[in-house]
């Protein structure tokens, strides 16, 4: 399962923030570009597990073209990150 993340662009100062639209609240962040999308997989996997965890269905991954023509993310970067989807049943099963 793959969900796309927007990255929005940090610098000297500030955080490359990334957020995953289609996980209301899921967000993460690194010190470059690379450390974001490293960083967003765990951040994905935690939030499913606190929905799976209170019982709450998860969101499907839409296709990032569902989200970057919105104005919010103008002018961010988007990635896929890959989620195993094993996690999930485990987490469904145990």
């Amino acid at each position: 399962m793959r969900y796309p993340i927007a990255i929005e662009p940090g610098d000297d100062t500030h955080a490359w923030g990334v957020v995953v639209p289609d996980l209301p609240g899921c967000f993460s962040a690194g010190d470059t570009l690379d450390e974001a999308i490293e960083h967003a997989p765990e951040a994905i996997e935690l939030y499913i597990e606190g929905l799976l965890d209170d019982g709450e269905a998860v969101p499907p991954a839409q296709p990032i073209s569902a989200h970057q023509g919105k104005p919010a993310f103008a002018g961010w970067i988007w990635a896929l990150v890959e989620i195993n989807p094993a996690m999930l049943d485990d987490q469904m099963n145990g």
